[in-house]
């Protein structure tokens, strides 16, 4: 599934529910400045997007099934009679483009609304007034994306009172009463057909032009005026709020991100794809039902000044759609740069018959602050100066081994993913930048000190991305350091905006921007780092596929391949014996370790929760689900291990409850033991 995020722009339709009806007359329609749009946004894609895709029939063709899909994503407003009325277009959007007309694009949004009006009447004149049977065994699929479009208006009633009554039960099971869930869902789709409303034709012009970037791959969009601000507000970071980045997943506000440092980060009470469901102010306002809103209106509720809290009602999704909905509390906070740094702290760690200092470096982002470099601050932050720092304060506590934690880790400076790379190797290439004219610039790490030669675990998840992926690829290629955790994200390449203000004279009016591919990263053995990211040397169980959650869940992601490799000498650090040894260790874990097994079982739960796309509405059945889920949640158990953190003394003992950092630390522990490095 596409995840559109805010501050790329607002996705409003995907199966979402508006209500109480727009009127018939309601018409929005193309400016001229939009064909303007259209046509040099098209010429610039041609000419300096890396793919080098022509808009042609066949980019037409995708143009016109990702607009269908940005608006009705799970295929609940559209006819099959619709989608064939628009086949006239399917091979005809490319020349249009070119002849500076998006009319296309506002004919079918106009069926589109009508489609709506007719649900939003079905809706709120038929089935709230209606009581549902929860004792019938019937099941609702939550995720249509491939379902074939309902061909009749019978069939249409059928998928909605479903889609209805998974709500209604949704309410029962939280303890609502009959006039309290028919309120709340009224609620819910007034407020839906409120927010219709509001749309405007820069909104619609907005959708169909992201369909017509996100052909050529999905980093590059088109930002209407309203769009671009939103972005360079995220960029920024200079908003109050939670530090978490919000998508729409059809009714659901999904975590999709969560930043470094931030509210939600320190307090380990939401995670990356967490839904949530309602917001309240304080400690006791009114939580606010948020099931169906636009994106844009959650995140209004969620931000807020510093030091005020905010109530979130989560469905976390270790329990998945069926679970009991759990009531958080974070006190909101600006995001700042030194909560983003590199962190420290030591385990002691058994090993066989003796104790191990272990390190552990957690780096949330690859930072530089440019500007208080450009001022001559000696103490600017830096990626590369902090770990440097740390790594010779573990020297000088006694840590014996190393472990490098880029779980979560989006990226950042490619220049400082370079320049760490460095502290671990003597010298040599560290990763391949390929423009799209075809010129391969080789980016080198030209320092020939070597700051840490001891044995090193770089930590990755699916989340680890871009720099990330190119520091973990050069120590798994220089076989410097032992890779483990999951498959990372896959992306592996570069974007650059573009301002068409620069090129459109709107008389001074506002016109958007284009944010666009022009590089691609590939590692110095010629492997792209794009669409399969880094495959770990020991992989940990996972629940999340990358067709679901990587570059490759995308169809118009950049392909992997491979170009020539450059010359690099491996060191000796990391042999294959080496990695055999520590594979088939990890396999005898899998049988004889209680806490890893249990672990095993607990990610495979949540991988089937993820696939999982029929949802009883049998309100016994449900209820037995959510009191399942609770008791998974409630049984798991962290173990107990010696962790000492920088400001706390030795020999402290915390819980350790993250079974990938467990298992990187007993990885690195029998790096030790084979005296490695």
């Amino acid at each position: 599934m596409k995840m559109r995020f805010l501050f790329l722009f607002i996705l409003l339709g995907s199966a979402a529910v508006y209500a109480s009806i727009i009127p018939a007359d309601t018409v929005l329609k193309s400016r001229p400045v939009y064909g303007k749009q259209a046509r040099v946004v098209g010429q610039l894609l041609e000419n300096y997007h890396y793919r080098k895709l022509r808009i042609n029939d066949s980019l037409s063709s995708a143009i016109l099934d990702s607009y269908l899909a940005a608006l009705d994503n799970s295929r609940m407003y559209f006819r099959q009679s619709d989608i064939l009325s628009f086949e006239k277009y399917r091979y005809q959007l490319d020349d249009l483009l070119r002849q500076e007309n998006v009319d296309a694009a506002f004919d079918i949004y106009q069926v589109y609304l009508k489609r709506f009006n007719e649900r939003m009447d079905y809706v709120l004149n038929v089935l709230l007034k209606s009581n549902f049977d929860f004792s019938t065994h019937e099941f609702y699929e939550p995720d249509r994306e491939k379902a074939p479009w309902p061909s009749t208006a019978e069939e249409q009633n059928r998928i909605w009172k479903l889609y209805v009554k998974n709500q209604a039960l949704s309410l029962k099971l939280a303890g609502k009463s009959q006039d309290e869930i028919q309120e709340t869902l009224r609620t819910r789709f007034e407020r839906l057909v409120k927010s219709f409303k509001q749309m405007q034709s820069d909104d619609v012009f907005g959708y169909f032009m992201n369909a017509v970037t996100e052909s050529f791959d999905p980093h590059t969009n088109f930002f209407t005026p309203k769009a671009a601000d939103l972005f360079k507000q995220n960029i920024s970071q200079s908003l109050e709020g939670i530090g978490a980045r919000l998508q729409t997943d059809n009714d659901y506000t999904k975590v999709v991100e969560i930043v470094p440092g931030g509210p939600a980060d320190k307090s380990k009470l939401i995670h990356v794809n967490d839904r949530i469901i309602g917001v309240g102010q304080g400690d006791k306002g009114e939580i606010v039902d948020v099931i169906g809103w636009r994106i844009d209106d959650v995140v209004k509720l969620i931000k807020g000044p510093k030091g005020t809290k905010v109530r979130l009602v989560l469905l976390p999704a270790e329990t998945g759609l069926n679970g009991p909905p759990v009531t958080i509390t974070l006190t909101r906070d600006k995001i700042k740069l030194e909560d983003q740094t590199a962190k420290k702290k030591i385990v002691e760690f058994p090993n066989g018959d003796k104790t191990s200092k272990l390190g552990v470096i957690t780096l949330p982002s690859f930072y530089f602050d440019y500007e208080a470099y450009q001022k001559g601050d000696p103490n600017y932050n830096s990626t590369t100066r902090d770990i440097r720092r740390i790594i010779n304060e573990f020297k000088q506590e006694g840590v014996t081994g190393l472990v490098i934690d880029l779980r979560n880790n989006g990226g950042g400076s490619l220049q400082e993913a370079v320049n760490l790379t460095g502290l671990f190797i003597r010298e040599g290439p560290v990763v391949q930048v390929r423009n799209f004219m075809n010129r391969t610039d080789i980016l080198n790490d030209e320092d020939p000190s070597l700051v840490y030669d001891g044995p090193l675990v770089v930590l990755i998840n699916r989340f680890s991305a871009s720099a990330s992926e190119i520091f973990a690829g050069a120590i798994q290629d220089y076989r410097r350091g032992v890779i483990v955790g999951e498959s990372s994200f896959g992306k592996g390449t570069v974007q650059t905006i573009m301002e068409l203000d620069r090129i459109l004279n709107n008389a001074g009016e506002p016109v958007g921007s284009l944010k666009y591919t022009i590089q691609k990263f590939y590692r110095i053995n010629g492997s792209s780092t794009q669409f399969k990211g880094v495959t770990p040397d020991i992989a940990l169980p996972t629940a999340l596929d990358a067709e679901q959650f990587g570059e490759s869940s995308n169809p118009s992601a950049l392909p992997w391949d491979e170009i020539r490799g450059t010359f690099y000498q491996k060191t000796p650090f990391v042999t294959d014996r080496l990695l055999q040894s520590l594979r088939q260790s990890y396999q005898n874990r899998l049988k004889t370790d209680d806490q890893l097994k249990n672990f095993v079982a607990d990610v495979e739960e949540s991988r089937r929760q993820l696939h999982e796309n029929k949802i009883s509405l049998n309100e016994a059945v449900r209820k037995k689900e959510m009191e399942e889920a609770e008791q998974r949640r409630k049984a798991r158990r962290p173990t107990d291990v010696k962790l000492n953190t920088e400001g706390m003394p030795a020999g402290n003992a915390m819980q350790l409850d993250d079974e990938y950092l467990r298992q990187g630390l007993i990885i690195l522990s029998e790096m030790l033991s084979s005296k490695i490095g």
